[in-house]
């Protein structure tokens, strides 16, 4: 075939502004091949390159004691003692799966589990979090269940278990949805491998599926908005096959163990180019490959497509080349393809041959870590104010407590998911402790009396009224969630889904939140180790709701005391940590049941939520905790009704004399508040402990019977059999799924 010509039209096909495409010929000193004009189009993408949001991204905290390897690398690697780290990432596949929700899905999650064992790791445990438009609309229907068959699919087959997540429903996604999944695994602190090609003279070997046309621009979509041709793009998504990628997993963990691999990384987005440009740039040396030895399954592929292709499950490994007929031998084992495509280089270049005839030869450190850094132009929203004013004063008290309980018990921010974790195998490995549905899953580290605590939390329209408060939210919501099933929160990683960062609203937004997000770490002392920036989330010119996705990933010292949300029996007390004001802007409760989004967020003081943290830590590892569940969306009546329905164990709850509305009081979502059990006698030492570290502590109730009662200055809001409330919230979901109602 026949390179065409590099025209004004070509290279705005590419992605390339003219002042980049000038900057490429000032590179290379003449104009690109076809092949290099790809390549820079990939790298310099801003899926690939960062180039709107790394400026922004220094501002995070991102080194502790415990911090191994932070952002930069495949995934981030905190210390967890007894010799073993723990690696995670949370990425994101969000175009692919509007486009084909199951492969889009699916691939995701093949894509974040390479990113982990890559490091040396094996996968553990995987979260996600999906955002999709209303229920009502049959196309949402439709994506609905094709992104959640693709993640049971690939995650049931590989074998790592899915143990929890979030799902948000909302008409700011129905052009884009949301597609965030997350991976953590477990690797000895002296077996971590890193995506860097060292040692001149070394051999690069390609291992794994062969090279087809799939997924080639897929990054490159991924940087682009949609327009009325989503479904045209169809062919830049890539297939996966969780068969093969468990076959990879195994092989290239042993390959590891026995020490034969030099450097390793995953051709995930922006395939071949990425990863060998990638670990030529991190080692400062260079790759020279020979396109003609990689193993391909479609016929007259061009390098263009080669290097592009983003065909699953295939990694590029650095080996010495003493090793190169073990190596090879052990995928064989595995019935993988592993053969020599090339070798380390010493003068910085990556050199793309196609038998033996030029077809790229590039800096690599310009398409990877010298890529084009832009400062975009930011600016408030000129409807900012307006939005941020809430008269409440023509918004009547809540008559009927009822009511507007059970509609935010139906909400799919609130209602049960168990209809989708029913289809995750969150037990295979057999060392999920805590399951989908509590704060936060909790998984057993085998030789270890110790567990891994992980949580993923986002409420977008907080972070659409503020995105800086809302970003603040989010971690603080994500480490509570954490410390609530006992474990100390020890690191985050991210993943910023926002829109077009070429228009100034957005990047005020993202500004925002990426601040928001570093005061949060640093007053938590949770570094940021890892993430994913998702930017041109938008359609037509409507951008999603600013969406900086978190993920807190802690430590439990003894398994055995893992808590979770639910009361434990009858007799308890029920006490409430924190401080409830009257805050009803930005509510799940003003959302539903009053049709409005305006306000601001709750306020949050994250110096307060830290000690709140250490505090539930301390008091469950003295024994003294029976449950902990945080109030978020719906405020403390629905975390008290969570907190019913693990054994349909009631409570009664007086919340004494109050001149708050009642509305506020019930579903109002102040901030830094956890509802807790606590046995008779352990009530005065857990009020002593929660006062001494400047937090408020009130008895407001206690558990038994089969009925939850709420009562205020002397009046019953709310009385209902907590199987009736148990019942609405674990089947609305799937009302929504069935029916043609708008949930």
């Amino acid at each position: 075939m026949k390179e065409p010509l590099i025209t004004e039209e070509l290279i705005r096909e590419h992605g390339l502004t003219p002042d980049e495409y000038g900057r490429v010929v000032s590179i290379l000193g003449r104009s690109p091949t076809f092949t290099e004009l790809g390549i820079f189009s990939v790298m310099w993408s801003e899926h690939c390159s960062y180039k709107s949001s790394r400026l922004h991204l220094k501002k995070l905290p991102t080194e502790a004691p415990w911090v191994i390897q932070g952002p930069g690398e495949n995934a981030g690697v905190i210390d967890i003692g007894d010799g073993l780290a723990a690696v995670f990432k949370m990425e994101s596949h969000n175009h692919p799966s509007f486009i084909e929700p199951y492969e889009g899905a699916a691939t995701g999650v093949g894509g974040i589990l390479r990113d982990i064992f890559t490091m040396g790791a094996r996968p553990v445990a995987s979260l996600n979090s999906l955002r999709f438009g209303p229920l009502s609309d049959p196309y949402h229907k439709h994506l609905f269940g094709g992104v959640v068959s693709g993640i049971a699919g690939y995650g049931n087959c590989i074998g790592v278990p899915t143990v929890g997540g979030e799902i948000y429903c909302h008409p700011c996604y129905a052009g884009n949805i949301l597609v965030n999944v997350f991976n953590v695994g477990i690797v000895k602190k002296d077996k971590i491998f890193y995506g860097a090609a060292t040692g001149t003279g070394n051999l690069i070997i390609y291992a794994g599926s062969k090279t087809g046309k799939d997924g080639i621009h897929g990054v490159t979509m991924a940087s682009e908005e949609f327009t009325d041709d989503a479904q045209q793009k169809k062919p830049n998504v890539q297939i996966g096959d969780p068969f093969t990628e468990k076959l990879l997993l195994e092989a290239c963990l042993e390959a590891m163990d026995k020490g034969l691999i030099v450097g390793i990384q995953d051709m995930g987005g922006a395939g071949l180019t990425s990863s060998s440009s990638e670990m030529a740039g991190r080692a400062a040396t260079g790759i020279e490959l020979e396109l003609s030895s990689v193993p391909l399954r479609a016929e007259g592929m061009i390098p263009y497509e080669i290097m592009l292709s983003e065909s699953q499950e295939r990694m590029l490994l650095v080996v010495a080349q003493e090793n190169k007929d073990t190596l090879i031998d052990i995928f064989k084992k595995w019935d993988l393809d592993a053969v020599v495509i090339g070798k380390v280089g010493g003068d910085g270049f990556l050199r793309v041959n196609w038998h033996g005839k030029m077809a790229a030869e590039i800096p690599a450190t310009k398409i990877s870590t010298d890529a084009p850094i832009y400062d975009r132009p930011s600016k408030r929203p000129s409807n900012q104010d307006e939005l941020n004013t809430l008269d409440l004063s023509g918004i009547p008290d809540v008559g009927n407590a009822h009511g507007a309980l059970k509609k935010l018990l139906a909400s799919p921010a609130i209602a049960s998911k168990e209809l989708v974790w029913q289809q995750y195998d969150h037990m295979v490995r057999t060392d999920t402790i805590v399951k989908p549905g509590s704060d936060a899953a909790v998984v057993r580290i085998k030789g270890t009396k110790k567990a891994l605590a992980m949580s993923v939390d986002c409420n977008s329209r907080y972070c659409w009224l503020d995105p800086y408060i809302g970003a603040i939210a989010a971690v603080c919501e994500a480490a509570r969630n954490v410390a609530c099933s006992g474990a100390t929160p020890l690191a985050v990683t991210d993943n910023l889904n926002f829109g077009n960062p070429e228009k100034p609203e957005v990047m005020w937004q993202f500004i925002r939140a990426v601040e928001g997000i570093r005061d949060a770490c640093v007053a938590l002392n949770t570094p940021v180790i890892s993430g994913n920036v998702s930017l041109h989330n938008e359609t037509k010119g409507d951008a999603i709701y600013p969406t900086p996705t978190i993920a807190v990933v802690g430590v439990l010292d003894d398994a055995d005391r893992a808590l979770t949300q639910w009361f434990k029996g009858a007799g308890d007390v029920v006490m409430l940590i924190g401080q409830t004001n009257e805050e009803l802007g930005g509510s799940e409760y003003l959302y539903v049941c009053h049709a409005l989004e305006r306000g601001l967020p709750p306020a949050i003081d994250p110096a307060k939520e830290h000690a709140l943290h250490k505090v539930l830590v301390a008091l469950n590892g003295r024994g003294l905790l029976r449950c902990a569940h945080d109030c978020s969306e719906g405020g403390l009546a629905v975390a008290v009704a969570e907190s019913t329905f693990g054994g349909l164990i009631g409570a009664e709850i007086d919340l004494g004399q109050s001149s708050m509305r009642k509305d506020a009081l019930l579903f109002g979502e102040s901030a830094t508040r956890v509802v807790i059990s606590v046995a008779t006698g352990n009530v005065a030492e857990v009020e002593a402990a929660v006062r001494a570290v400047g937090l408020s502590i009130a008895q407001i109730g206690r558990t038994g019977g089969d009925i939850l009662r709420v009562k205020c200055n002397g009046e019953t809001l709310i009385d209902m059999p907590v199987s009736d409330l148990k019942s609405i919230y674990d089947t609305s979901l799937e009302r929504g799924l069935n029916q043609n109602e708008h949930i």
